[in-house]
């Protein structure tokens, strides 16, 4: 009986892994913006990478990011393919392994504290890296494959990712404190598996395809960690809310 129920719970994991390894190849390709210097490109990909590790654990985040992403890669920047596999797949495990595992021993009335903490770094990092590296006029490539050229150019101003920025210290603060404390640790595992990508990104542009503009992606994809972040945090919320079994 015990054999039979292993046996399902595997099938279970390898099934949602697949589902969720499809949702992180669509949802990196259907939205990009092209960082020509270093080959690489914005996307939305990480708020599903988090989403599968927050609520099923970093197995299921480490082949949904890796997987999904790497496919990805395969139709847009071919070349990144290989350390998408091994990058993405390692911060989708970080996060789920931090979230589900190793940080649920702090009490809550600390992740309380933290939590705020965490909001204020992460709505500052917004702000920071929006208005410098995702304001004035963007190119955005919609579609799947993405198109060779932009499908519409649009101007964002600097303040409206200050405004946003904003918006998300004080959903995380409230969040921590009205709501549930251990939203921090959500957002503690994000940021420690997004620094993962980032590093992994920078050091394999360095040293694999010797890209020496490699440092002008870094506030890129800090931006796209945050972002992410800031998806992923209400999508799991609502998720819990509607499936509290998921909780366990």
């Amino acid at each position: 009986m015990k054999v039979e129920d292993s046996s399902m719970k595997i099938a279970l994991q390898l099934t949602i892994a697949a589902v969720f390894a499809a949702l992180v190849c669509v949802a990196t390709l259907v939205f990009v913006v092209s960082v020509p210097a270093t080959g690489g490109y914005f996307n939305v990909g990480e708020t599903v990478i988090y989403v599968a590790a927050l609520l099923f654990g970093p197995l299921v985040g480490a082949f949904a990011g890796g997987v999904g992403a790497a496919i990805a890669d395969m139709f847009v920047a071919p070349q990144f393919a290989l350390g998408t596999l091994v990058i993405k797949g390692c911060e989708g495990a970080i996060v789920g392994f931090l979230n589900k595992k190793a940080l649920r021993k702090i009490s809550r009335s600390n992740w309380r504290m933290y939590t705020a903490l965490l909001g204020v770094i992460v709505g500052l990092l917004l702000a920071i890296t929006g208005s410098l590296y995702l304001s004035g006029d963007v190119q955005l490539y919609l579609g799947i494959p993405p198109p060779t050229a932009p499908t519409l150019t649009v101007f964002i101003p600097a303040e409206f990712w200050y405004f946003l920025g904003g918006v998300v210290v004080l959903l995380i603060i409230l969040m921590g404190i009205k709501v549930e404390p251990e939203s921090g640790r959500a957002v503690f595992s994000m940021i420690v598996g997004g620094l993962e990508m980032v590093t992994g990104y920078f050091l394999y542009e360095q040293l694999a395809l010797s890209k020496p503009a490699a440092i002008l992606e870094i506030p890129i994809n800090i931006g796209q960690v945050i972002v992410g972040l800031a998806i992923a945090i209400p999508v799991v919320r609502i998720v819990l809310r509607s499936l509290p079994q998921l909780k366990s």
